[in-house]
């Protein structure tokens, strides 16, 4: 199993995500920002996530192309067909067969983070917050058999529980007699 970030995850896409958040660059316009997350996922999809896959490796990715959606379409403003094509070229085309969506309240989730130094889109405050989380949880509405929404705000040994079995109903569907084996899951076949 290979865990990356995102933005992040090799040389790169680690010096975009250090761009990106530094609280510094305010002056990032919406769409540059949408450019440049597009940009470290593109090296990172290419440089390591379809290595691992053609491998025969299981990716967890900490975000991937939904965050795009979420913040940049949702919480910016920006066109989400613009970005949902962005997605396309920047990914060829991969998409993940399981997301989680770990839901909290902005409120909380700014609570939880009280002793860290935000980052740029952190500063962003409560509203943008909101825009994003309602975002993702639109996504999740129209992509039910993909984006599983797991309550946060429970014992971390809840989630985890949740979390768990929404990777094992996915694993054991490949090897069920009718189901899809691993290699040819959706995706697969740019990695072959």
């Amino acid at each position: 199993m290979l865990c990356i970030r995102e933005p992040g995850g090799n040389i790169i896409s680690e010096k975009i995500r250090g761009l990106l958040l530094d609280a510094a660059n305010q002056g990032i316009t919406s769409r540059t920002e949408a450019l440049l997350y597009a940009a470290a996922r593109s090296q990172v999809v290419e440089e390591i996530i379809n290595p691992a896959l053609t491998a025969g490796k299981i990716v967890l990715a900490d975000r991937y192309m939904d965050s795009t959606i979420a913040y940049q379409g949702y919480g910016r403003g920006l066109d989400i067909n613009f970005l949902q094509e962005l997605n396309q070229l920047c990914t060829g085309g991969l998409k993940p067969d399981l997301t989680l969506l770990l839901d909290l309240s902005s409120k909380e989730a700014e609570l939880r983070r009280k002793q860290e130094i935000p980052d740029r889109l952190e500063k962003e405050g409560l509203a943008f917050q909101e825009k994003v989380r309602q975002g993702y949880l639109l996504l999740a509405e129209q992509e039910k058999e993909r984006i599983k929404v797991l309550d946060a705000r429970r014992e971390i040994e809840n989630v985890l529980q949740q979390a768990t079995h929404w990777l094992d109903e996915l694993l054991t569907s490949y090897d069920k007699p009718g189901g899809v084996p691993y290699e040819d899951r959706p995706g697969a076949e740019k990695n072959k």
